[in-house]
């Protein structure tokens, strides 16, 4: 049995997505992040960065894996499945989980900050990150138009990328005119499994689109934790 610490976010939802796909049992510990549960000592046990998510996994007695890349991994090692034992194959696959990790969820969450939650507009910033998504967009659209996933099969790469470009209108960004983004996007979206993993847990509000009430007083709830000196990215998102 894995246990699951995390919160409806991208990053939250990348994992519980990957548990779904491998038909792993888990259990679900929610976390309130904005009560600072990630914070806790219990929590910081696991994770001693404070973020979300994270994994225990009772059958390798009780072994802890943090940050929500190398969870993909440890899980897909673990299984054999959502990512080749090749060496190349291995490696096209880390490609593109590291382009998500050190590009697309940085880039949006910056967008994010600047586009939903910064009390104060500043257009300069706001544009520099939600076309710096776009030009990621861009890449991965460019990269699509000749592959039907991202690294051959469907994997981690492709559920990592998926969980943060879905919620691309948070960020204030259009994909319209991305169409093999759009054509990889709503396959993925398809899944039964895929469809599981983003109800665990649900969110409260939709980060797919714009004028959501809850989504709006998130938002709302984001710029008063940001002017008390606490960070919070996309949809709550901890690492």
């Amino acid at each position: 049995m894995i246990d699951l610490y995390t919160a409806a976010t991208p990053n939250g939802h990348k994992v519980s997505i990957a548990l779904e796909e491998l038909g792993l049992p888990y259990t679900l510990q929610v976390l309130k992040l904005s009560e600072g549960e990630q914070k806790l000592p219990g929590f910081l046990a696991i994770n001693p960065n404070g973020r979300i998510p994270a994994i225990v996994d009772h059958a390798a007695d009780g072994f802890a894996v943090f940050e929500s890349g190398a969870c993909l991994v440890y899980l897909a090692e673990k299984t054999g499945q959502l990512m080749p034992t090749d060496v190349k194959g291995r490696s096209r696959v880390m490609q593109w989980l590291m382009f998500q990790m050190g590009g697309v969820g940085p880039m949006m969450g910056q967008a994010n900050v600047f586009f939903r939650y910064f009390p104060v507009k500043i257009p300069a910033a706001i544009e520099r990150y939600q076309g710096e998504c776009k030009r990621l967009f861009r890449v991965l659209d460019g990269h699509l138009a000749q592959h039907e996933f991202l690294a051959g099969d469907y994997s981690i790469a492709d559920i990592a990328n998926w969980a943060w470009v879905r919620t691309h209108r948070w960020s204030g960004v259009d994909i319209d005119d991305l169409p093999h983004l759009k054509r990889w996007r709503d396959a993925i979206r398809a899944r039964p499994a895929v469809q599981r993993g983003i109800e665990r847990p649900a969110s409260t509000m939709d980060l797919s689109r714009d004028g959501d009430t809850a989504a709006q007083r998130f938002a709302e709830d984001a710029r008063r934790l940001m002017e008390t000196g606490q960070s919070l990215k996309a949809g709550g998102d901890q690492a």
